[in-house]
């Protein structure tokens, strides 16, 4: 495996609320994740991995310590620095966030309108292609009323890795769907992430796709308390 760090956090610690009302959520946080590596991120309801999460996939803004994604410092960063980042992340939530009014193709499309240069043409064949590899290809103008859970949660990935994000950040991804419908898609983000070479954080309860991670890490109270190398 590429041991290039993608991302590196040194003594991050966060705080939500101010004055009396402050409390801090995560603890001396520190942790390296490499160039195309499947981590598994745990822990109880109330430990802190959605806030981890959302720091470092940019959708927060890192106070103390020091976070690197891509090389690039967050810590006292100005707003491009987080809109630059956030074109090269991918993201999966455990609602699928598709928009009811739009087809599966028109879906995956709007991550590629987000960046420029793209002819409509292109666009609509990347998306087309992508719905392929997750064996959507035969839905690809249904609308999300009429797939399954698992169905949508994999519209939901051909969105997040059509423009061949470098990390890929999931949130509960398997929580709504039965035990293989989320091995099934875990194990399509497995594939899709080592032949794109990117990165991919789960988070999750889910200790049914613990045995699809290069290495599981454990937060609890705010600290990361365990590491496991599978």
């Amino acid at each position: 495996m590429n041991h290039e760090p993608i991302i590196e956090i040194k003594q991050l610690n966060h705080y939500f609320g101010k004055g009396e009302l402050r409390k801090q959520i995560l603890f001396d946080i520190n942790l390296t994740l490499t160039k195309g590596e499947v981590v598994i991120l745990k822990g109880p309801s109330g430990s802190g991995k959605t806030t981890l999460l959302t720091l470092m996939g940019g959708l927060r803004v890192p106070q103390m310590g020091s976070l690197k994604v891509l090389g690039q410092e967050l810590v006292g960063a100005k707003k491009q620095s987080f809109v630059k980042i956030r074109r090269n992340i991918g993201y999966i939530f455990q609602a699928h966030n598709l928009l009811e009014c739009l087809t599966a193709w028109e879906n995956v499309q709007m991550s590629l309108e987000l960046h420029q240069g793209y002819s409509p043409q292109t666009m609509k064949q990347k998306s087309l292609e992508i719905l392929e590899v997750v064996g959507l290809g035969s839905r690809v103008n249904y609308y999300p009323q009429n797939l399954s859970g698992g169905q949508k949660q994999r519209v939901a990935i051909a969105r997040a890795l059509v423009n061949h994000p470098k990390i890929v950040f999931a949130d509960e991804p398997t929580a709504s769907l039965d035990s293989k419908s989320g091995h099934d898609v875990v194990e399509l983000m497995q594939k899709l992430a080592k032949k794109q070479g990117c990165t991919i954080l789960i988070v999750t309860h889910d200790n049914r796709i613990l045995d699809m991670a290069d290495r599981i890490i454990e937060l609890n109270d705010g600290s990361l308390v365990a590491e496991v190398v599978i």
